[in-house]
């Protein structure tokens, strides 16, 4: 079913850092190694607090929240070398590629609007294939008075655009950004970078988990072709690990063998991929390979810091498979991290999602995957 159109747009502007790839791994990674030479040791705290600002002000919020004995001027000098060697480290965060490509194939003209320098800007997308190529416009922090929560650099991409902004779209990720496209009488789309803070994000017309859920024929743009019965197909990735819990928790109630996977030894890869639920493969240590819907998502029990990963396999166990060893390939997308009024609501939507992977894995598009060597190693023989 075709959603109803909100305002009808004919421009996307697009936000860069923490948007379309994923910087902040890179500052904390930047930040584990450089605050030693202060004698600080990094810890995550003021992700909130440089967010979404200019570089001078990011850079004077993690010298106020470590205490650092330098200036703004003192610390950007300092810190420059270390991030000229992460920037062709950046990952591009799910969906950027495909959104970037799919409107420039369809005609759509894109602006990317961000507070990094314009030259900042074009070293990071560099990195990108067909990135630089597929923007109209590219306007940086330096380039306008004030940078954003001011409207004044919407405006001015708007302005570079030729089209008025109430026919422009805005793709942020973060409360700044979403303050500028508001003031700057634009739609707005928020894809928050910081987990379980969708309340600070109320000003949006519309808050979604990744831009794998981002939904153009909402604003009167050419829809995504992609999706397959329900489901959208990824590069494929794989991870695996010794069950720590598996079949018990839960399996009873929804009907479906769960199990639970330590995020060690894998925290980088989930680190690139949206909270949601997946399918694809999984190989279960000397039993076979099924057919498998896996969710990622946050973990109150660990004040959500982390990601964790619960496969569901779709097949009748008679015996628990506690401590085997599961490796899994996720090859398709059904739909974000959602919640529910009540557990007989979740439990049906389990079941579709199952229904949905069934089908889905028995597609030509999907079903090689089950042939992988990787998974192939780990077992012996079908039960």
């Amino acid at each position: 079913m075709t959603p109803s159109i909100r305002r009808p747009v004919s421009c996307v502007i697009l936000d860069l850092d923490g948007t379309l790839i994923d910087t902040e791994g890179s500052v904390d990674d930047v930040l584990k190694v450089f605050l030693v030479k202060y004698g600080k040791k990094w810890d995550g705290r003021g992700t909130l607090n440089r967010t979404g600002k200019t570089q001078k002000e990011a850079a004077a919020a993690i010298i106020e929240d470590y205490g650092l004995h330098c200036s703004v001027e003192e610390f950007m000098t300092d810190v420059a070398p270390f991030f000229t060697d992460f920037w062709s480290k950046i990952k591009a965060l799910p969906g950027a590629d495909r959104l970037i490509k799919h409107l420039h194939r369809h005609g759509v003209r894109i602006a990317l609007a961000s507070n990094s320098s314009k030259d900042g800007i074009e070293q990071k997308i560099s990195y990108h294939h067909g990135w630089k190529e597929s923007f109209s416009v590219i306007i940086g922090g330096d380039e306008v008075q004030e940078g954003k929560p001011s409207p004044e650099i919407f405006l001015e991409a708007a302005k570079r655009l030729n089209v008025d902004p109430s026919s422009c779209l805005v793709v942020e990720d973060s409360v700044p950004g979403i303050t500028a496209g508001k003031a700057a009488g634009m739609e707005v789309v928020a894809v928050p970078s910081i987990p379980n803070q969708t309340h600070l994000y109320g000003s949006a017309d519309e808050v979604i988990n990744s831009l794998l859920d981002l939904q153009l024929e909402k604003w009167g743009l050419p829809q995504f072709e992609d999706w397959i019965e329900g489901t959208l197909p990824i590069d494929p990735w794989y991870i695996g690990g010794p069950v720590i819990k598996g079949y018990g928790r839960g399996s009873k109630i929804l009907g479906i063998p769960t199990a639970n996977l330590p995020p060690d030894g894998f925290s980088d890869v989930l680190s690139q991929h949206s909270s949601g639920v997946y399918f694809g493969w999984a190989g279960l240590e000397n039993r076979g390979i099924y057919k498998m819907v896996m969710s990622i998502g946050w973990n109150p029990y660990f004040n959500n810091a982390e990601k964790t990963v619960e496969p569901w396999l779709l097949h009748d166990f008679n015996k628990d498979f506690y401590g085997e060893q599961l490796l899994l390939v996720v090859v398709g997308y059904i739909r974000p991290q959602a919640n529910f009024a009540s557990l007989s609501d979740l439990i049906d939507r389990i079941h579709e999602d199952r229904r949905i992977a069934e089908k889905a894995l028995d597609m030509p598009l999907y079903s090689g995957y089950k042939d992988t060597p990787y998974l192939k190693t780990m077992w012996k023989h079908d039960e």
